[in-house]
């Protein structure tokens, strides 16, 4: 799994770079350097868009609705969430990280642990 999210990490960052450089044709047809040139804001709007629409996909599943539209609103969630890293220059290995630290630790221990910093 790690390979895949390097290998996204990899494009997102490419993505960014194009979105930086002036009249850059292969930014032109990119939606992630379209979100970059855009800038954080509707980079973050799109993460909100797509947290809400996880939130009701899970619902639906709840009640009997679609599990893989569950999945794939989840997958978006995902991925909008690896281009606000890439934006603000963090990449899935800092979450992967993080994730890590905290294996093995209970939630409470771990939630405490940040607010005593």
């Amino acid at each position: 799994m790690s390979d895949l999210l390097q290998q996204l990490d990899a494009v997102l960052e490419s993505r960014k770079q194009d979105a930086d450089a002036e009249g850059s044709r292969a930014a032109e047809g990119s939606y992630v350097a379209s979100l970059h040139r855009k800038g954080l804001n509707k980079i973050l709007e799109k993460v909100g868009e797509e947290a809400t629409e996880v939130i009701l996909a899970a619902k639906d599943v709840e009640s009997g609705g679609d599990r893989q539209a569950m999945i794939a609103e989840t997958a978006d969630l995902w991925f909008h969430s690896l281009v606000m890293l890439s934006h603000l220059g963090a990449d899935s290995q800092e979450v992967l990280n993080e994730l890590g630290r905290r294996f093995g630790l209970s939630g409470l221990e771990e939630k405490a642990s940040r607010t005593q910093d």
